[in-house]
């Protein structure tokens, strides 16, 4: 498998945790690179200096913030957000996450995990730029500036389905950004240009 870099964003206040999760991942092989934060506010700094591939996240850090979280989701729509657990969380904090994994899985899981998550660095170029038609379909939906959340109501899947659906959308063309994903659209006539300006104008209306 042709390895890329991996950049990933941890935020967990725990000494012991964080150095237990770093060295779990920098002993895997695989070419992570851990970054630790101090808030989500430090995340949306660092954000510009760093292209984070995923982020790592104690749920504890989004009680009372859970408003300031979903802002960080809407505008970093690219990143992966995962939780990691070591106590009981109520279902409304976890679905925050596109994925979990808990401090008592094993290395292999954790990591197994983080790699489904990450497909997109298989080095697998056969079928790039060969969307099907639900990732088709998401890459519309994301382009109108829609979470993940609005995209699994609106297209009847789970959140986990329209992350692997963008996660493949990233490995076949190649984008990893929303703007330039928006400029795919148009240039493969995806996406008429008017209706861009249409959106738009609706989102300034709002």
């Amino acid at each position: 498998m042709n390895k890329c870099r991996i950049n990933i964003a941890v935020l967990e206040s725990s000494d012991i945790i964080y150095e237990g999760l770093s060295n779990l991942l920098l002993k895997s092989g695989e070419h992570y690179y851990l970054y630790r934060i101090k808030n989500m506010e430090d995340l949306n700094k660092r954000y510009g200096d760093i292209s984070f591939n995923i982020a790592i996240i104690n749920p504890v850090a989004l009680q009372n913030k859970k408003h300031e979280f979903q802002k960080l989701k809407n505008t970093w729509q690219e990143l992966i957000w995962v939780g990691m657990i070591y106590s009981f969380f109520d279902n409304r904090i976890l679905n925050f996450f596109d994925d979990i994994f808990s401090i008592t899985d094993t290395s292999e899981v954790i990591i197994n995990k983080l790699n489904k998550l990450l497909q997109r660095c298989d080095g697998n170029n056969n079928n790039l730029e060969h969307l099907s038609e639900r990732e088709t379909e998401v890459l519309i939906q994301l382009v109108k500036g829609l979470s993940h959340k609005e995209i699994a109501d609106k297209l009847n899947i789970s959140i986990h389905t329209v992350t692997s659906h963008r996660k493949n959308i990233i490995e076949k063309t190649g984008i990893k950004s929303l703007s330039g994903l928006t400029i795919y659209a148009i240039t493969k006539k995806i996406i008429p240009l008017e209706i861009i300006s249409t959106w738009n104008d609706g989102k300034t209306n709002k």
